[in-house]
């Protein structure tokens, strides 16, 4: 009989449903689910005192005699998820876990069942390759990945013989042979961003450069999922799907909330606005038309992504269903992500000028002409590489690596800047504690990345820090993984090097570069499962040769 089995044959229930003595000691020290507790038959019946001292045993339970209450943290987070919930819906629980983490330490319970881990460690032990005998995967929280209301897995929440399988179709399309295919597609968006740039730049008007990226990535990625662009950069608007994504983000925490607390489930109604539902129909409803569209044409050599599905899918390849919930999930992790690492870092490069113009001089001292800006040549560019990875470190955004996951994929989110792992049965050592099994276990990137146990003047935009600076010789670089680590890292990290090395190089080739006033604090942001982006205004000048 299992620990909870054995704690719960403590409860003394009546026929009348009412709890004796050893019934309420039972259900504190057993710290029967928030499920139970409000939708057991006898515990409705429960007496306000009743009720107080359940919850009062509850949280002495939790908080000094529960397997995790050595792990350290807040007592009042121990037994109860509302601190959490509250500093998650005001949009700033990122930065409260790494107060809390500058507290207390690389390991931090931050809910009753969720620790928080900030070392490369963790990251080894939760998402990392585990092939050593008697070691077993750590499964994806399941209340944080619900299936698709189409019953086909995508890649991020299928089973992991489903992942494997998926992952061996998809892996063709993300190759390095796939992405000097698909070059050409990329050199023709980021054309067409500096022609478009320049027009505005000799019209002396400041540009929002968050709104161009997403134009950009936005264009890009419809082309390479689905054979053809959203046209964001020709009509400079963005398209319904991305202004869905950002109009929607908030709501990734309601449903957050909804997910520790089903019994709110009956609100869901009444929370979630009639035109998201709508939208998420029309959504749905366009990716399917749009991929079998593609899938309808045919043709193996463009070498867009579903070129590589349709020449690779054999018998153990995807179904139709499988290809399209695919389909519909790269258009969003394709946009938002890339374009967001890039609006940070051209930000923070503008803030520190002696950076900037090191780039600068490294990228125009290399290239005499524009067309020289390959993927090979780009990917030379020591300094770029250096900044790109500062911005990663800097960037308060949810990089996810097996894909964004968003409202509008009618997928519960998971916990802001983390990536839910459940502990397997057995449980396992992690950081020196023994943590139970189906414990939640995240590593939250950017309380790892500010550490300063994990890096020397976590607060500022230093690029030297990844080119050997001896200064930085203690910085604990192996913590950052924006990609995450493990069979299941971002499948999509070649391309996401790719656009970012050569937007940011023909940039700065063309333009000089100057932040607007107004937009001087733009770090200065909320985030709930994206980082929630304001207007990064720069004003452009055209490099004359």
């Amino acid at each position: 009989m299992s620990y909870k089995s054995s704690m719960m044959t403590m409860l003394s229930i009546s026929e009348h449903g009412s709890l004796g003595p050893m019934g309420v000691l039972g259900v504190a020290l057993a710290g029967v689910s928030r499920q139970h507790q409000l939708h057991h038959p006898s515990t409705r019946k429960l007496t306000t005192p009743q009720s107080l001292s359940i919850f009062l045993l509850r949280s002495i339970y939790y908080a000094f005699l529960h397997p995790l209450s050595k792990i350290p943290g807040p007592k009042l987070y121990s037994f109860w998820d509302l601190p959490y919930l509250y500093h998650a819906l005001h949009g700033n629980w990122p930065h409260k876990l790494k107060d809390l983490h500058d507290r207390y330490g690389p390991a931090v319970r931050y809910t009753p069942d969720n620790i928080s881990f900030t070392t490369p460690s963790a990251w080894k032990t939760i998402y990392g390759h585990r092939h050593l005998p008697g070691q077993e995967t750590f499964p994806k929280d399941p209340t944080a990945y619900r299936p698709t209301p189409s019953g086909h897995p995508h890649i991020i929440i299928a089973s992991d013989l489903d992942h494997r399988r998926q992952r061996r179709l998809l892996s063709h399309a993300f190759s390095e042979k796939a992405l000097r295919a698909q070059e050409d597609i990329l050199n023709h968006y980021v054309t067409l961003l500096i022609t478009k740039l320049t027009a505005k730049a000799n019209a002396n008007v400041a540009v929002d450069i968050v709104q161009w990226f997403n134009f950009t990535t936005f264009d890009l990625i419809g082309d390479l999922a689905f054979g053809q662009p959203f046209n964001c950069l020709d009509s400079a608007a963005y398209h319904p799907w991305v202004s869905l994504i950002f109009s929607n983000i908030k709501l990734g925490v309601f449903f957050e909330v909804l997910r520790r607390h089903p019994f709110l489930g009956c609100l869901k109604t009444f929370l979630l606005p009639k035109h998201l539902v709508q939208s998420q129909k029309e959504h749905r409803a366009l990716s399917e038309k749009t991929a079998k569209k593609r899938l309808e044409a045919g043709g193996t050599e463009r070498g867009d992504f579903m070129s590589y599905i349709l020449r690779h899918n054999d018998e153990k390849g995807m179904s139709e269903g499988e290809i399209i919930e695919n389909s519909s999930l790269l258009i969003i992790a394709g946009s938002e992500t890339t374009a967001t690492q890039l609006s940070g870092t051209t930000f923070w490069l503008l803030k520190n000028r002696d950076k900037y113009d090191k780039l600068v001089k490294e990228i125009r001292g290399r290239f005499g002409r524009e067309d020289e800006i390959d993927l090979v040549a780009v990917g030379g560019l020591e300094y770029l590489e250096a900044v790109l990875e500062e911005g990663f470190r800097m960037c308060k955004f949810f990089f996810i690596s097996k894909l964004v996951v968003v409202v509008l994929m009618e997928i519960d989110p998971p916990t802001p800047l983390a990536l839910p792992r459940r502990v397997p049965p057995k449980g396992e050592y992690i950081e020196g504690y023994w943590i139970p099994g189906n414990t939640s276990v995240a590593v939250p990137q950017w309380a790892s990345y500010q550490s300063s146990s994990n890096f020397r003047d976590p607060q500022k935009f230093v690029p030297e820090r990844w080119l050997g600076d001896p200064r930085y010789a203690d910085d604990v670089r192996g913590v950052l993984q924006p990609f995450s680590v493990g069979p299941r890292n971002c499948i999509g990290r070649n391309l996401a090097y790719a656009e970012m090395r050569l937007i940011m190089a023909r940039l700065l080739w063309n333009f000089d570069l100057e932040l607007m006033p107004e937009s001087e604090e733009w770090n200065k942001q909320r985030i709930y499962v994206l980082w929630e982006k304001g207007a990064v205004n720069v004003r452009l000048t055209p490099v004359v040769r």
